[in-house]
């Protein structure tokens, strides 16, 4: 239920602002919000857009994909590729071509283990391409 997914979030919200140390009125400022609307978000009676998640999240100094898995947006194995991908992106040691070929790599990985898991009885990805060889 979509409601709850609010409320979650709401509670995810203040408890991540209190470790912030922030108040109300102060991650409303620092995230561009009225303190008002925050407040409905904060006790679950609000919604709130994609773009103010990523406004919170950049006021909180935490991942917007954290805040987009708490409301609902994406669930927990999207957010995982998105954090991945944005680590790849935003390291300042590799080039950009050998940024976009580690996201090739990356992806071909992940479709070929889509195939395996389709593939394997049930559906379900066996593990075996990891599994240990005996010892004897």
């Amino acid at each position: 239920m979509a409601s709850l997914n609010v409320g979650n979030l709401g509670e995810y919200l203040r408890e991540q602002r209190r470790q912030a140390q922030l108040s109300l009125r102060q991650l409303a400022d620092a995230a561009g919000v009225s303190n008002p609307y925050l407040s409905q978000i904060e006790r679950g009676l609000r919604k709130p857009s994609a773009d103010i998640l990523q406004q919170l999240a950049k006021a909180l100094r935490i991942s917007a994909e954290t805040l987009y898995v708490q409301a609902g947006i994406l669930d927990e194995r999207d957010r995982d590729e998105v954090e991945t991908r944005a680590v790849i992106l935003s390291d300042p040691s590799i080039s950009e071509r050998q940024k976009q070929v580690l996201l090739q790599i990356y992806d071909a990985f992940r479709k070929e283990n889509a195939l395996e898991a389709d593939e394997a009885p049930g559906g379900e990805n066996t593990g075996a391409d990891t599994a240990m060889p005996p010892t004897n």
